[in-house]
């Protein structure tokens, strides 16, 4: 049997971009991927703080500017520029890898700089 797993978390970043005419999905900068463990593809519940929304989807991985988080195509509907946001990172694991799992934190500042990395 396999259990979903929060394998990261990115929390107190803010949305800097919406672009609403695409697919879907949420573009996040490289540097805030990399210290979570995150890659692209991976799929991720985002938690608007302002608004109470959580929806559901796939991380693009943003190279060109730093501390980007952009919310895509329909997605797009439930955040502001501005909104604080919660992006957990579900993976689905065995019983024994679920009790070997400790989660990655990743604390940005309001600019969504990377102020810690727990875990």
């Amino acid at each position: 049997m396999l259990y979903p797993v929060c394998r990261a978390k990115i929390k107190g970043g803010k949305v800097t971009g919406k672009n609403l005419y695409y697919d879907g999905s949420i573009t996040i900068s490289s540097e805030i991927l990399e210290a979570a463990g995150i890659v692209a593809g991976d799929i991720v519940d985002v938690l608007n703080l302002s608004n109470g929304a959580r929806i559901t989807t796939y991380v693009i991985v943003e190279n060109k500017k730093k501390c980007e988080i952009f919310l895509n195509g329909p997605a797009a509907r439930f955040f502001e520029i501005g909104d604080q946001v919660i992006i957990l990172n579900i993976s689905l694991a065995t019983e024994q890898e679920r009790n070997k799992t400790k989660m990655k934190v990743v604390s940005l500042s309001e600019k969504n700089q990377i102020v810690k990395v727990e875990g």
